[in-house]
């Protein structure tokens, strides 16, 4: 380094600055208020003490720990970016550190879209005092106001004059400064950002698109057992017989474990079963399938999918529990010239990760470390602490990268799993579930009945417009009595309707769970923007209105939704209201630009056939149009989709245009998948009977707009999933003037 580069030599600064011992650099990133638990009796963790996001080294080297968990969303590269902002480094002499799961870091679930809703203003001001640390540091060599100076490229430079120092050479300073207050930063404008909303290449693409990546699946140690477990095909069933003796004397097989009989509440506890363990996965695959287990029956084996759906239709029908409420939808129904009632079902689905679960386990009398691919890490280590009865602070958990987590991998049963088969092996275990494992025994994304209804006017105005929504809830899978849906999920697409509408009424019924349920990518979102969407385009048809303008009219004047007019409680995804209002103006816009884009007013001439829909959540505002085209064997397609995507700030639009991608087309899945039950066993096993988007099914091209806004950040990961499977149903509609009122959407449909 010549002096030409840095006007002042480490020797100096050290004179004029102060003594310092150490040459690091910590920086502590505060926890947030308390997290918002989305569905009652989740559980839900606080922020404790702070710890070091970011450090540096004696050379200078920057190190920044992600404290969220990695599967494609890209949020080891968008967490540092934010932080960059504001640090002024230089992305070749930083590396990103992957944390473990401690509560000392805060919120560390990656489920909600939230890491950079959650983490932006602190991973700025966290970025920031590093800065300003390093400033004031490099200030006391030049005998400068620290506000005097910015960091560029790893280096503090004195504005006024042009004189500049590298990082190596004032971090020891910087390291035995007090740590500023957030009233000390002053942030960058907007106008001077280099780094957020700019399209920052991945950190982890390389390892990612040659194979050098480590997911879960990956991890290999000495002496490891792989594991691969028969579990009941029945909720809460057990193991009656088997012949574990006969299996045990199998080639390459190690161990036959019998696993704790799982019993209710699910919780995030392993189902039970048998566990066959070898010297490779394929053994123990084998071996597991050579199991001849007879089962004990459970109550759940009465459950079979046709005729709860029936009972579910059935439910929505009936009054509900009314919810929110404004004016008096009987009355406008007495008084209404029309009055047109539809039924929606949506089926259980699966989240079906690319990567399904795994984890390894090395287990000590008095401690435990596992590595696995979950989203929700501290949850992961109290899970384990828990099962084996030693003390949380005991146990380690190393996030792995996840091949995809789509909700399945915020329940770590399965690293419970590793951890009590490695104690009792008394070696490194990793539990390896194969896709039929995954498929007959997650957590499901629940089954739901749905029931509308609007009245209108002589000149077709809806004047009252009614939902009830029927639907196991997630909190069941924490207390069994729990047969309704909760605040939490009737937040998502239900209780935000943004319809200006005079008289509406919006109800929830009963319904008891027969598997686990759980967190699916978009939650009960899916299910209701189905619902909602669809039928607005059936009263738009029926209106002879053009469904985008019935739409616009049907959401009616810019405004900020009020909820306290129609009696609601609504938690808005556990942020404020007055910073996240449900803003109208804004969902307008979304479904204006992605009309704009396909093109919507001139399709009737151009002989397209195109559906609409939109949908806000996550806190952000998406709207989708699929187009379709229908062969003479009744066999669809989709040449063109098209999302526009209000999602607030952008910290990385590529990442952004990505995830609408990849959320469209996980969209397209819910509407042509489903899990069914037949005496409470699971019917599907792999993907030749869960039917996910395969490339006939995929849209041939996606555009995204994304519109750029100075709103705070919303989701990202979530938002664009919702609209797809309305869309794909009132596009289908206009091909062939079918309704599907009931998913999933066959891949072939009847012609004309």
């Amino acid at each position: 380094m010549s002096d030409s580069t840095v006007s002042q030599s480490r020797r100096t600064f050290l004179k004029r600055s102060a003594t310092a011992s150490g040459f690091t650099l910590g920086l502590a990133l505060l926890p947030a208020t308390r997290g918002h638990a989305m569905f009652a009796n989740a559980p839900e963790q606080d922020s404790f003490a702070p710890n070091v996001f970011i450090s540096f080294a004696e050379d200078g080297k920057v190190e920044i720990t992600c404290h969220r968990s990695e599967m494609g969303q890209q949020v080891r590269t968008s967490i540092p970016q934010i932080m960059m902002e504001e640090l002024g480094a230089d992305w070749q002499h930083v590396t990103i550190k992957q944390a473990t799961g401690d509560a000392k870091y805060g919120d560390q679930n990656t489920d909600g879209s939230r890491s950079v809703r959650r983490n932006f203003q602190r991973l700025r001001e966290a970025g920031a005092t590093a800065a300003l640390m390093l400033c004031t540091a490099a200030a006391k060599g030049w005998q400068v106001d620290p506000y005097e100076c910015e960091t560029q490229a790893h280096f503090v430079v004195h504005k006024p004059t042009g004189r500049k120092v590298a990082f190596a050479d004032v971090v020891a300073v910087a390291a035995k400064l007090p740590v500023p207050k957030p009233s000390d930063l002053k942030l960058k404008s907007r106008d001077k950002w280099t780094q957020i909303g700019k399209a920052v290449p991945s950190v982890d693409l390389t390892g990612m698109t040659t194979g050098t990546a480590v997911y879960g699946q990956d991890v290999v140690m000495d002496n490891m057992l792989y594991a691969v477990i028969q579990r009941p095909p029945v909720l809460f069933s057990s193991v009656k017989s088997s012949n574990q003796a006969e299996v045990k004397k199998m080639a390459g097989v190690v161990d036959v474990i019998d696993m704790p009989a799982a019993s209710a509440p699910a919780l995030f506890n392993p189902l039970g079963g048998i566990a066959v363990l070898a010297t490779n996965t394929w053994l123990a695959w084998q071996a597991c399938n050579a199991l001849k287990t007879e089962w004990q029956t459970s109550d759940h084996a009465s459950y079979n999918s046709d005729d709860y759906q029936q009972a579910l239709l059935d439910n929505a029908a009936k009054p509900g529990e009314v919810m929110r409420k404004l004016g008096d939808f009987e009355q406008a129904t007495a008084d209404a010239a029309k009055v047109v009632d539809a039924s929606y079902y949506a089926p259980h689905l699966a989240q079906a990760p690319m990567e399904p679960p795994a984890a390894t386990a090395v287990v000590t009398d008095d401690s435990a470390e596992i590595w696995a691919c979950v989203q929700s890490p501290q949850t992961a280590r109290q899970q384990v602490a828990g099962a084996l009865k030693i003390p949380v602070e005991n146990v380690t958990i190393n996030v792995t990268l996840l091949g995809g987590g789509f909700g399945r991998k915020a329940k770590p049963d399965f690293a419970v799993e590793a951890a009590l088969l490695a104690k009792q092996a008394g070696r490194p275990v990793k539990v390896v579930w194969r896709r039929e494992d995954d498929i007959k025994h997650g957590y499901y994304h629940s089954v739901s009945g749905q029931r509308l209804s609007a009245t209108l006017d002589d000149n077709n105005h809806v004047t009252g417009w009614y939902h009830k929504t029927v639907f196991p809830p997630i909190s069941s899978t924490f207390n069994p009595a729990a047969n309704k849906p909760s605040d939490g999920e009737l937040d998502l697409g239900h209780l935000d309707t943004p319809f200006d509408v005079p008289n509406l009424q919006l109800e929830r019924g009963e319904a008891n769970a027969h598997v686990r349920i759980g967190w699916m990518r978009s939650v009960a979102n899916v299910y209701h923007a189905f619902a909602k969407e669809s039928f607005v385009a059936e009263l738009a048809h029926q209106t002879q209105v053009d469904h985008k303008d019935f739409l616009l009219q049907l959401i009616g004047k810019d405004r900020h939704v009020d909820f306290a007019a129609s009696n609601a409680k609504y938690g808005n995804y556990g942020d404020d209201l007055n910073d996240y209002p449900v803003d109208t103006a804004r969902l307008k816009d979304v479904i204006n630009k992605v009309t704009a884009m396909a093109d919507w007013d001139k399709r009737e001439q151009q002989g397209r056939f195109l559906g609409l829909a939109a949908h806000r959540s996550f806190l952000s505002y998406s709207a989708a149009v699929i187009e379709v085209k229908v062969n003479s064997r009744g066999e669809w397609t989709i040449p063109k989709a098209y999302i526009a995507i209000d999602a607030g700030t952008v910290v990385n639009p590529d990442h952004v245009k990505a995830q609408c991608e990849g959320g469209l087309i996980y969209g397209i899945s819910c509407a042509i998948g489903q899990i069914t039950a037949l005496n409470g066993e699971i019917t599907q096993s792999n993907f030749h009977d869960y039917l996910v988007a395969r490339m006939p099914q995929t849209p041939v091209s996606i555009d995204v707009e994304i519109i750029e806004t100075e709103a705070l950040p919303g989701g990202v990961g979530e938002p664009p999933t919702p609209p797809a499977a309305p869309a794909l149903a009132n596009a289908l509609f206009a091909a062939t003037g079918q309704r599907f009122r009931n998913l999933p959407i066959p891949l072939n449909i009847k012609t004309a």
